[in-house]
């Protein structure tokens, strides 16, 4: 029995669950072409949200057509364990517990990490199944899992001693919140309001001073110079002399240094090294001191004084008010200055200096550059982010690789004596033991003598050897698994971590397989609500996604954000999408059910109008597929589907359901039924991949079918080759009839009324779709006549006529006033577009498709013109 309405909810679970139970998702290697992506790892902090839902939707498309299409079809997915945000929800956890993360040990402080990840941690990849995604379950990673950690470890253990990573001293971007440095790519620059203020130095020994302009007046404590430009004659008295630092009183040098601009500020600069790359340049440069003032936390040290405890922007209020107090402070202005803020946490940044681990990008970043930018062998989609490839790329610095953090793959370097370079790395403590004797000459030495760093790895140090970890590839690259899925065949991602991931992705695969890790890279665009604005939490303007399916159904969510989803470019996202969605799945529920309630006769002989409807449809499905085969290749998805949508609901439902529909309470011929029955199963090869639930529950109501025959696992329509001329015969015939509609619903005359159809046959087109017309128009007797017919109605289809003779029918004296006064609206209408054309200033001054738009409006007035002529004359 088919349920009047399409139950999404009750389906959706149903199919998942009859899906998982089969097996269809699962792969393992065999004779098959196999088709491979992998997901991007979302936080295991994390939660379903609409960048998520489009993202996955696109891979799951790809996945369950490459699986109609016969290859080995392989997803694994998985999730990252995201350090700093992960420890964050760990210590703010702790914290309500009344637990401080600086009394416990690492030990302490991971069992209560892993049990916040055992229980929060799968929440994502569960809502994924909700969306229907058909990930390979069974393959699910975690960056944090035994065999992915000893692959970044063995990573790291290698490229140290390819002399690729090494230990330096430092100015990086502190994270004040999270109490990490950070990598550049993880700093954003905002622009914020501020303030600049210039303060007073006194000279030495002197009752002169000079000013400086400082958007920072908290970082004087960290003062060790004052810098003039030696060219800059204002201050040329200066040379030689020593500064006094307002409120912490420290004497300083006065250097001379061409770094310094003299049109910015005051031509003076107060140099912190400790707190500022480009004044830790000069501090080097003029053997100046290094005085860090600042706390992990961005507190001030006991270099702030009085100060000390205190907050930095807490204190840069107070420090200016007491400059004030002492005549220290010149004045302020306002600023506007570009500020870096953390990624994860969203606090400002404080350039630091520190011991890090660094790894040297110049080599490894030569065949990443050469295989998108020279080769193509890695492509992106749209290749108009190969210029920002081009521009990381080619100005890629160090990669600051250490983290000041407890969860993540802690760095395999063991310390054993006192100087910062008494390390060995190794891949476990045995090893690193067995090095340490060596380096020390020490046989006796022990475990209890080594100390590891503290430090854990950078996330994205982990995940960038995602697609060949996941696979095994990094710890046994003879193995299987390896050799048979990597490289995988597509990325899709958001371009926002072109660089964090999606490149180093791609370094990291020529580094250790010598080869790609992919061949395309779909960018989405981020998901926007239609004032533009990124949705977002905070905002209040990003849906529930689970809500979404709740209301929408999942096939329905999938098409509204896949309507509006080319590459690259922004989603303006809006629930009535998905309302078109659901629109669309009940429109096909409907056109099954009409196929399903027709009776079904072997005693029938098909009529000429069915077998003309199949004729066309099977050649508009093949050229609709071949539009399909070629938006997918240039991964055009949205186009994809639309092509099909219009298919289905313009050419299938509106027209084919039409042609071929029985008389009412007649029975349709089983040879027309059974190729209704074969239309309607390529539409739902071609949809499953979009519309996974709906579509498998008609298959399956369609026949009874083995698992075997699911439709999961169906074959992907064949293209064969199509008549170009039987669809553009078609389309002419859609207009014939349209013109008889129009006729019969401004006469009044009721469908069931059949009328007589003339036609003077100018275009000489062919009378292949006659049979439909007259059926679709009722037409009784169909003749192609040599000249008009008078006493008749008439229409025009380019220079074909159409005569439907009704006189008596209707009052033809008033209809021919009505004609005639439409006749000369037109004409006036006309005269106002040609004399606008005949406007020399007009036309050589408006725009091109100005004037083409009235061109075509002029066309247009005078193609109506001659058929209202034409149909009253022939009413006269």
């Amino acid at each position: 029995m088919i349920p009047a309405q399409f139950n999404a909810k009750e389906v959706e679970q149903k199919w998942y669950n009859y899906w998982m139970k089969n097996d269809y998702f699962t792969s393992k290697p065999d004779h098959r072409t196999p088709y491979t992506i992998v997901i991007p790892p979302p936080n295991v902090t994390g939660v379903l949200h609409m960048g998520h839902m489009l993202n996955n939707t696109i891979q799951d498309v790809l996945i369950r057509r490459a699986r109609l299409k016969g290859f080995n079809a392989c997803w694994v997915p998985g999730t990252d364990h995201a350090s700093i945000a992960t420890e964050a929800k760990v210590v703010a956890k702790l914290k309500s517990e009344g637990i401080n993360k600086n009394d416990l040990t690492r030990e302490e402080f991971l069992k209560h990490a892993w049990d916040w990840t055992n229980k929060y941690g799968g929440t994502i990849l569960e809502q994924l199944k909700q969306l229907g995604c058909s990930c390979d379950w069974s393959r699910t990673k975690f960056t944090m899992d035994d065999d992915m950690s000893a692959s970044v470890i063995h990573s790291f253990v290698d490229l140290y001693n390819k002399g690729m990573i090494y230990r330096g001293y430092r100015m990086v971007n502190w994270d004040p919140e999270a109490k990490t440095t950070l990598s550049d790519e993880e700093v954003i620059f905002e622009e914020r309001q501020g303030k600049l203020y210039f303060l007073n130095y006194k000279i030495e020994g002197t009752e002169d001073f000079l000013t400086v302009a400082t958007t920072r007046p908290e970082t004087i404590f960290g003062d060790t110079a004052v810098c003039i430009n030696p060219n800059d004659e204002r201050f040329s008295h200066l040379k030689g002399k020593k500064a006094i630092v307002p409120i912490c009183g420290r004497v300083v040098p006065i250097i001379e240094d061409e770094y310094v601009d003299v049109e910015f500020g005051t031509g003076c600069l107060k140099v912190t090294p400790a707190h500022d790359m480009n004044d830790k340049t000069l501090g080097e440069k003029h053997h100046l001191e290094i005085i860090d003032i600042f706390n992990e936390d961005a507190t001030l040290n006991s270099f702030g004084l009085h100060y000390q405890g205190k907050d930095r922007f807490v204190v840069r209020e107070e420090i200016a008010q007491e400059l004030e107090k002492v005549g220290a402070l010149a004045k302020t202005e306002t600023h506007l200055n570009k500020v870096g803020t953390s990624e994860r946490t969203k606090a400002i940044i404080e350039p630091r200096l520190s011991d890090q681990w660094f790894l040297k990008m110049d080599e490894l970043v030569k065949p990443a550059i050469k295989a998108v930018l020279e080769t193509e062998e890695v492509k992106l989609y749209p290749n108009r982010f190969n210029n920002t490839y081009r521009h990381w790329l080619e100005n890629i610095r160090d990669w600051n690789i250490s983290r000041q953090l407890w969860w993540g793959q802690q760095i395999p370097a063991y310390y054993y004596g006192d100087g910062k370079e008494d390390f060995v790395v190794a891949e476990n403590i045995e090893k690193a033991v067995e090095l340490a004797k060596i380096r020390t000459n020490n046989p006796q030495l022990t475990a209890n003598d080594l100390t590891q760093d503290a430090d854990a790895l950078d996330t994205w140090f982990s995940s960038w050897l995602w697609p060949m970890a996941v696979f095994g590839g990094i710890l046994n690259p003879e193995n299987e698994e390896y050799k048979y899925y990597y490289p995988t065949n597509d990325l899709v991602t958001g371009p926002d971590i072109l660089f964090f991931w999606v490149a180093r992705m791609i370094i990291a695969g020529y580094e250790y397989a010598g080869d790609k890790p992919f061949t395309n890279v779909y960018l989405t665009g981020l998901v926007r609500d239609k004032q533009r604005r990124k949705m977002s939490k905070s905002l209040g303007n990003s849906p529930e996604p689970l809500e979404l399916i709740e209301k929408f159904g999942a096939d329905g969510v999938r098409v509204g954000l896949l309507l509006s989803a080319s590459a690259g470019n922004d989603i303006m996202f809006d629930e009535e999408l998905c309302n078109q969605g659901k629109a669309f799945s009940n429109k096909i529920w409907n056109a099954f059910k009409l196929i399903k309630g027709w009776e079904v006769s072997d005693a029938i002989t098909q009529p000429e109008s069915s077998k003309v409807a199949i004729e066309w449809y099977e050649t508009k499905l093949q050229r609709t597929l071949t539009e399909i085969e070629d938006n997918f290749d240039k991964y055009r998805i949205s186009d994809a589907l639309m092509s099909i949508y219009k298919l289905v609901w313009d050419d299938f439902c509106s027209w084919f359901l039409e042609m071929i529909k029985p008389g009412y309470q007649q029975p349709i011929d089983s040879t027309t039924y059974n190729k209704a029955i074969e239309m309607l199963e390529n539409n739902l090869k071609l949809l499953h991949p979009f519309m996974p639930f709906l579509t498998e529950e008609i298959w399956q109501h369609i026949a009874d079918r083995t698992p075997e025959q699911a439709l999961i696992v169906a074959e992907w329509p064949k293209a064969k080759s199509y008549d170009e001329k039987l669809i553009a015969d078609f389309d002419f015939a859609t207009e014939v009839i349209s013109g008889i509609r129009t006729i019969r619903k401004d006469k009044n005359i009721p469908f069931k009324d059949a009328i007589k159809l003339k036609i003077v046959n100018n275009e000489e087109t062919s009378y292949y779709f006659d049979a439909v017309i007259s059926k679709l128009g009722n037409i009784s007797s169909l003749e192609y006549v040599s000249d008009k017919v008078d006493g008749a109605l008439s229409y025009r289809v380019k220079s074909n006529e159409y005569f439907i003779p009704i006189t008596g029918a209707i009052d033809v004296d008033a209809e021919v006033a009505k004609l005639t006064e439409e006749l000369n609206y037109i004409k006036g209408f006309l005269k106002s577009v040609q004399v606008k054309l005949s406007n020399e200033k007009f036309v050589a001054n408006a725009k091109p498709e100005i004037i083409e738009n009235e061109r075509k409006k002029e066309a247009d007035a005078l193609a109506k013109i001659t058929t209202l002529e034409q149909s009253i004359a022939g009413l006269k």
